[in-house]
């Protein structure tokens, strides 16, 4: 059996990164080798001289909602609404604090332009099936009256909120960012370019299930909330000539990985396709497209670190993980990266 404590590790609080750091792309960076076991200290910028011509960049074009809200009883209790998916229109799966707020038929009110009525209860998930109701577009309104969702661990409020979407997010949906690709800069994927990378996007809408602790004592038993993916046929042909061709297809972040390997096939060839996908990557796992990976440093005990330890073998990520923590890299969302070769 593989226990979830096999992904715990020992984090002090201060190494927690409370704020991001500016410019984006001087973030540090541990460089591991899986050939060598070699590891090097490094500057988020540095990425310039590990990638070559040819090289194929695959980044999560999502942006993320300002989906944090309140909304009130018709006895003015405060009620804390996080969006997690649309399902239509008009009605979302979201997360209620606290949940006996928030009963079936009950009706909370946000201001005159927005309320809701809750429709059902997803017992599995302890997530809420709303129906809202709005005056005007509802993206305009959250965009008002939303705040960005950032995570527990972090405490200090965000002085601005694009700070928490990556610099090429296109395409609103989710609940957190894919933190990977906060590092890059305009300017850094402009020297990218010229040095002859090819740079795809893929979309993945990153719900909260994604960073959920993983509650059960076995892996196996956990149950990951599904995700919402789009791989176009330009993405997909551009990947796919690059692994017969030989050359690299380098993920930025989890998600990439996740929705990359949700698609392709046994040859690691992939096809343009959209859905929802529950994939879930542990040791064990046989990679069937990407070969190196540039990710952020994830909570002990998460989905995350087991991907990580899937891809680079869990010793070798246990081990990363306790040089970046002699080290005093920062960790998790506004954190410092890793990049996997």
């Amino acid at each position: 059996m593989m226990r979830t404590d096999d992904f715990d590790y020992y984090l002090p609080e201060e190494l927690i990164a409370q704020t991001p750091v500016f410019p984006r792309d001087s973030s540090r960076m541990l460089v591991f080798d899986r050939k060598t076991g070699k590891i090097e200290h490094k500057h988020f910028y540095d990425i310039v001289d590990y990638l070559k011509e040819g090289d194929v960049l695959v980044r999560n074009n999502t942006r993320v909602l300002p989906a944090r809200m309140f909304f009130y009883t018709k006895n003015g209790a405060k009620v804390e609404i996080l969006l997690l998916k649309r399902l239509s229109i008009d009605t979302w799966e979201v997360l209620v604090k606290p949940g006996k707020k928030a009963r079936i038929g009950r009706i909370l009110v946000a201001n005159s332009e927005l309320s809701l009525e809750v429709l059902s209860i997803n017992e599995l998930e302890g997530s809420r099936i709303v129906k809202f109701n709005f005056n005007g577009v509802f993206e305009d309104i959250i965009s008002r009256i939303g705040e960005m969702p950032l995570p527990p661990y972090i405490k200090e409020k965000l002085k601005e909120k694009e700070r928490y979407q990556t610099v090429y997010s296109k395409v609103d949906g989710s609940s957190a960012a894919p933190t990977a690709g906060l590092h890059f800069t305009d300017e850094l994927i402009e020297k990218l370019k010229a040095k002859g990378v090819i740079i795809v996007d893929v979309l993945l809408h990153v719900g909260l299930g994604t960073f959920r602790p993983v509650k059960e004592d076995d892996i196996l038993k956990h149950h990951m909330h599904s995700e919402y993916y789009e791989v176009s046929k330009e993405a997909s042909e551009i990947i796919n000539k690059a692994k017969l061709d030989g050359r690299r297809v380098i993920c930025v972040g989890t998600t990439s990985v996740r929705t990359v390997e949700s698609v392709a096939d046994d040859k690691g060839l992939l096809k343009e396709e959209k859905g929802n996908t529950e994939i879930f990557i542990y040791p064990g796992y046989t990679f069937k497209c990407v070969d190196s990976l540039i990710t952020n440093f994830h909570l002990p005990k998460s989905t995350l670190l087991m991907l990580i330890s899937a891809f680079m073998g869990r010793e070798n990520a246990l081990s990363a993980y306790e040089t970046a923590v002699k080290e005093k890299y920062r960790f998790f969302s506004f954190g410092d990266s890793m990049f996997i070769l």
